[in-house]
């Protein structure tokens, strides 16, 4: 895999995505219809699913290629392959509250390597570079002339003050019980794979998440977050979230910076 090209065209479509969602979210009105498993799925979803696939397919042929839109027909036993979720956070989409995301990323050998999480509404965009290592642009952004980036890097966490961050939309009494085992300074909410991006960015130390996701839904955000020095790890039993599952559900998780007393399930 050629990552310096492949870091160029995820950024690339990332943009042209965000910018094909926000000229929905920004307009009047736009249909949303209810999927098979009962989520919602938008016009945006599916015209940012269209672009990145097409781009994607361009670029990297030989490479399989897994999106949410498309997952009915996926059966990946690659080995490697890029996973897209076009617009993570359709209910934040929906309510117009912002916390949405467009996430790309490559998988190999079960572990997310390079991915890029690009949040529109709120002007961030994260990603890691051609060795792997993580970092946030700064806009305007620019689809084909990258601007200035910073490194991005985990916190070194103080376990008698934990900064937490959580779903906005999937809260739940079994993640405030796991999260009451901390002891807790300061606790955020927020949508989509931006949770990941917090703790990459330092801004909280871990994210526990004890909830249905998708391997679409993590892989970018995982990426972005192990290459800032973080890890995610089993809910269960600590071991690292690997990808490639039948199915492509994960099982819960937690998401931090190393230096976090992890406390048992």
């Amino acid at each position: 895999m050629n990552y310096s090209e492949l870091v160029k065209v995820m950024r690339r479509l990332a943009l042209e995505a965000g910018d094909k969602i926000m000229e929905i979210y920004n307009s009047d009105e736009f249909e949303v219809k209810v999927k098979s498993d009962a989520s919602p799925v938008t016009e945006a979803d599916e015209a940012a699913d269209a672009l990145i696939s097409a781009g994607l397919r361009a670029a990297f042929p030989d490479v399989a290629l897994v999106t949410e839109e498309q997952a009915d027909s996926h059966d990946v036993s690659a080995m490697t392959f890029l996973i897209v979720d076009p617009l993570d956070g359709t209910k934040e989409f929906i309510n117009r509250r912002g916390d949405f995301t467009v996430n790309i990323a490559l998988v190999e050998d079960g572990v997310p390597t390079r991915g890029v999480v690009y949040a529109p509404a709120r002007g961030r965009m994260f990603y890691t570079d051609t060795t792997g290592a993580s970092v946030e642009e700064m806009g305007p952004f620019h689809p084909d002339q990258p601007g200035e980036t910073k490194a991005i890097k985990v916190s070194q966490p103080n376990n008698d003050a934990l900064m937490v961050v959580a779903s906005k939309s999937h809260r739940d009494q079994a993640t405030d019980d796991y999260i009451n085992k901390y002891a807790v300074k300061d606790m955020k909410s927020a949508g989509s794979s931006l949770k990941f991006c917090l703790v990459a960015t330092g801004e909280a130390d871990i994210y526990p998440r004890v909830g249905r996701t998708m391997e679409w839904d993590t892989a970018a955000g995982h990426a972005v977050l192990s290459g800032a020095g973080g890890q995610v790890v089993r809910f269960d039993d600590h071991t690292p979230l690997v990808y490639g599952k039948g199915g492509f559900a994960n099982p819960f998780f937690i998401a931090y910076a190393p230096g976090v007393d992890l406390k048992e399930a």
